[in-house]
């Protein structure tokens, strides 16, 4: 399976390549930014996003074939982006530059703001017509536990276990076509408490896919939340490296230490890893682990995905698994575990 995932992410990297010599030429185009939703700290407010020369973004039509669907899902991938570029939170007087892949990220103060979400406005520097709100969330001061969940086989169907299928699904569906499981929905509803606990999301799919996925969450119902998505391009040797159990450790850690003192729950599934993950998760963070909640897709889990959460049982951790997780509320309420 890890090599599965770490051919998918070398092919996702290929066609990143591919793009970035195709629209080279593009450069002379005026640089704009994407903006991706942020989180906080107790002290900062964390804004991320991009330059870059266009926006890409699915169209989707319910007529639409799958050869339809699969142009405009490889567009997603024809990225122009601008490194060097200096943004400002005008507001904060806080500036930053992209990084070679484009990317940003700023840190401003949090000050007085209050729980849920919010925009600050972050413009490229001397262009005040670039300005963008960037979403950031605020955790709600009575949270009582924070949610850290997988995206792939856990709120989506996708067929991760398996590279073909993994391929087939996200290539040649649409915001119209993907499903987001309803179990996933009510389960995601009933720990976030309608918003008031907060929900961060999880996935080795590229930022490419981030307004898709925003689009896709937000049709169905789901709760919006902070992605953890992973960068193919320039540190792909450093995020590759790590692969898809290193970048979800390293997100858990950094949600962790954004929300000190907070519970949490870990939702995934047993067909990436999710419950060695988990198990190191709880091992790093005792006692912050309220429960470890697994949807079992395909051929379910394997042998030393059972030791793995036998030991967390140990730990004294709920554990909750099942082929649907329709019944996952009601065991968590069993468990004591209180959202």
């Amino acid at each position: 399976m890890q090599a599965a995932r770490a051919l998918f992410h070398r092919l996702a990297l290929w066609v990143e390549r591919v793009a970035e010599r195709l629209t080279r030429r593009r450069r002379a185009r005026d640089p704009l930014l994407e903006p991706y939703r942020g989180f906080s700290t107790p002290d900062r407010l964390i804004l991320r996003g991009r330059v870059l020369t266009a926006l890409r973004r699915t169209h989707p039509e319910p007529e639409s074939s799958r050869w339809q669907n699969l142009k405009q899902m490889a567009g997603l991938f024809l990225t122009d982006e601008v490194a060097g570029v200096a943004a400002v939170a005008p507001s904060q007087g806080v500036q930053e530059t992209s990084d070679p892949e484009g990317y940003l990220w700023i840190e401003v103060p949090r000050g007085e703001m209050g729980p849920g979400w919010h925009e600050v406005a972050v413009e490229i520097a001397g262009r005040p017509g670039t300005r963008t709100g960037f979403p950031v969330l605020v955790p709600a001061e009575d949270a009582r536990l924070g949610v850290i969940t997988d995206i792939d086989d856990t709120m989506m169907e996708t067929g991760a276990y398996s590279l073909l299928r993994n391929l087939w699904t996200t290539f040649t569906g649409s915001a119209l076509t993907r499903k987001v499981f309803p179990d996933s929905v009510v389960l995601i509803d009933h720990l976030s408490r309608h918003g008031r606990n907060p929900v961060y999301y999880v996935s080795s799919s590229p930022w490419n896919l981030h307004a898709f996925l925003d689009k896709v969450f937000s049709r169905a119902g789901l709760v919006a939340g902070p992605m953890f998505l992973r960068d193919l391009g320039f540190r792909a040797g450093e995020a590759g490296g790590t692969g898809h159990m290193g970048h979800k450790s390293a997100a858990i850690d950094r949600v962790m230490a954004a929300n000190p003192g907070l519970p949490f729950v870990l939702i995934g599934d047993t067909g990436q890893a999710d419950a060695h993950v988990y198990l190191e998760a709880c091992r790093r963070h005792g006692g912050r682990v309220s429960a470890v909640v697994l949807r079992q897709p395909g051929p379910g889990p394997d042998a030393e995905s059972r030791r793995a959460l036998a030991m967390i049982r140990s730990m004294g951790v709920a554990v909750v698994t099942g082929t649907d997780l329709a019944h996952a509320p009601v065991d968590l309420n069993r468990a004591r575990v209180r959202a």
